[in-house]
C-alpha cells in the first residue's frame, strides 16, 4: 500500500496520484493520532461555546498543516546544515515512534503528550490552538520526522503537491474528530478509547519498525542480500 516514487516508505518507482495521496494520509494519520488529542481538547475548551471550539480546532489544524509542510520542505536542509544523515534521523524517528507506540499499547501507559504543568498553564491562555494543540499534540516530533523523511530529490512537483494535499486531508480528518470529540468520547467510553489507542499504537509501531529497517538497510546494503 505504501508506494511513492523515490521515498524510503514507498519502494515502488511508479506510483499513481491516488496511491501517493492515500499512502501519505494513512502513514501520517496514525502518527498524528487526533484521537489522542481529544481529552486535552475537551479539557481546555470545556468553558468555550461551540463556535469558539470550532475556531480553536480550525486554527490548530491549520497550524498543523503549516508545521508539517515546513518540516517536509525545510527539514532536510536543516539536517544538512548540522551534518545529520537522513538515515540517522529515520533511526531516531523510528525509536521515537516505537516508544510512543508502546505507550499506547501498554495498559495504563497511554501517557499524555503534554505534562500536567503544561496543561494547567494552557488553561489560563487566551489561545491554545498553536500550543499545546497544534504542537505537540497534533504535529509532534514523530509526525515531523515522518514528513522530513518523505522528502527526496526524486519527487516531482506534482508528487510534492499530492503529499502536501495529504497533510491537508489529515488536518481535515483531525478537525472532524476534534469537533466530534464529545460525542465520540460518550459513544466509545473508556473501553472503546482504550481499544482505539491500541489500534493506533499498533499502526505507529509498524511505521516505527519501517523507519528503522529501511534506514539500516540503506546504511548497510549488504544486509538485504
Amino acid at each position: 500500500m505504501l508506494i511513492l516514487k523515490g521515498s524510503y516508505l514507498y519502494p515502488q518507482l511508479h506510483a499513481r496520484p491516488m496511491e501517493i495521496l492515500l499512502a501519505t494520509f494513512t502513514t501520517l494519520f496514525s502518527v498524528v493520532n487526533p484521537f489522542g488529542a481529544m481529552p486535552v481538547f475537551l479539557t481546555l475548551t470545556e468553558e468555550d461555546t461551540p463556535a469558539e471550539r470550532a475556531n480553536i480546532g480550525l486554527k490548530a489544524c491549520l497550524y498543523m498543516v503549516g508545521v508539517l509542510t515546513v518540516s517536509f520542505f525545510a527539514g532536510q536542509y536543516v539536517l544538512n546544515f548540522f551534518g545529520i544523515n537522513i538515515h540517522h534521523l529515520r533511526i531516531a524517528g523510528g525509536i521515537l515512534l516505537m516508544r510512543s507506540a508502546f505507550d499506547l499499547l501498554t495498559p495504563g501507559g497511554n501517557r499524555a503528550k503534554v505534562s500536567e504543568e503544561t496543561l494547567e498553564e494552557s488553561m489560563h491562555k487566551n489561545d491554545i490552538s498553536f500550543t499545546p494543540l497544534a504542537m505537540p499534540m497534533l504535529s509532534g516530533p514523530g509526525s515531523m520526522a515522518v514528513c522530513i523523511g518523505l522528502f527526496t530529490g526524486k519527487l516531482s512537483y506534482s508528487d510534492m503537491g499530492l503529499i502536501v494535499l495529504g497533510f491537508v486531508l489529515v488536518a481535515l480528518a483531525a478537525y472532524i474528530i476534534l469537533m466530534s470529540s464529545l460525542r465520540l468520547t460518550r459513544f466509545l467510553g473508556r473501553p472503546g478509547m482504550a481499544a482505539l489507542a491500541r489500534i493506533m499504537g499498533f499502526l505507529t509501531l509498524a511505521i516505527g519498525v519501517n523507519f528503522m529497517a529501511t534506514a539500516i538497510i540503506a546504511l548497510f546494503p549488504g544486509l538485504s542480500r
